[in-house]
């Protein structure tokens, strides 16, 4: 474990001098640079890192990861970050990003036993018994990625009903919220058709994308 860790260090090394090599002055011009215009709200999973993703540089994407990127109102870490992002930073774009093969949308999904994640995990079993219905329709191997994008869309809906996006939007702040799902298995993200950027338009643009979702899969 004590080699392992070290090794860290010692890639940051290499990893520091190499950047400062190639491009002299990064890092000085990162301590300019926080000013993003857009905020990332993903999954902790590992595999999904936002910047190299999107390409962006450091500086450019605020994020904030949590198991199977929940946005709940008991969440003040979440919210906090949220209204940092809109009132501090100014983000213009949010997006909630999903990714197929979670292993927290599995584990809601099959009602798995983990512990007290359960309780964190609780929320997509809601979402799962929303759409009950819904997700029955499906050929069981489409079921997990159904229930992803699901659990995206209502996310947004929960970034868009926080006091913070209620607030943000009543004094004209132009944020703009939008769902996709990031595909491991290609590295390819997908517009989920949920981009919300007032509080009229969050229901009708719900419907469509919980139709989208149906008609994907179909």
């Amino acid at each position: 474990m004590t080699s392992s860790i070290q090794d860290l260090f010692t890639h940051n090394r290499n990893w520091a001098a190499q950047m400062e090599r190639e491009r002299p002055g990064f890092f000085t011009s990162l301590i300019k640079q926080q000013k993003p215009k857009y905020m990332w709200i993903g999954c902790s999973d590992s595999r999904v890192p936002a910047n190299q993703i999107t390409g962006l540089e450091p500086g450019e994407v605020f994020v904030h990861r949590n198991v199977a990127n929940i946005v709940v109102h008991s969440d003040l870490n979440a919210l906090s970050a949220i209204q940092f992002a809109v009132e501090m930073l100014k983000v213009e774009h949010i997006m909630v990003v999903g990714h197929y093969g979670c292993s927290g949308v599995q584990a809601g999904l099959e009602g798995t036993r983990i512990g007290l994640a359960d309780n964190w995990i609780r929320h997509i079993q809601d979402v799962r018994d929303r759409h009950r219905g819904l997700l029955e329709r499906l050929p069981e191997a489409q079921r997990a990625d159904a229930l992803c994008d699901l659990n995206v869309i209502e996310q947004v809906v929960n970034v868009c009903v926080s006091t913070v996006m209620v607030d943000a939007w009543a004094k004209g702040q132009k944020v703009s919220i939008h769902g996709w799902a990031f595909g491991v298995h290609d590295g390819l993200l997908q517009d989920l058709q949920m981009t919300v950027a007032s509080t009229d338009s969050i229901e009708p643009l719900y419907r469509a994308a919980i139709e989208g979702v149906i008609a994907a899969r179909s």
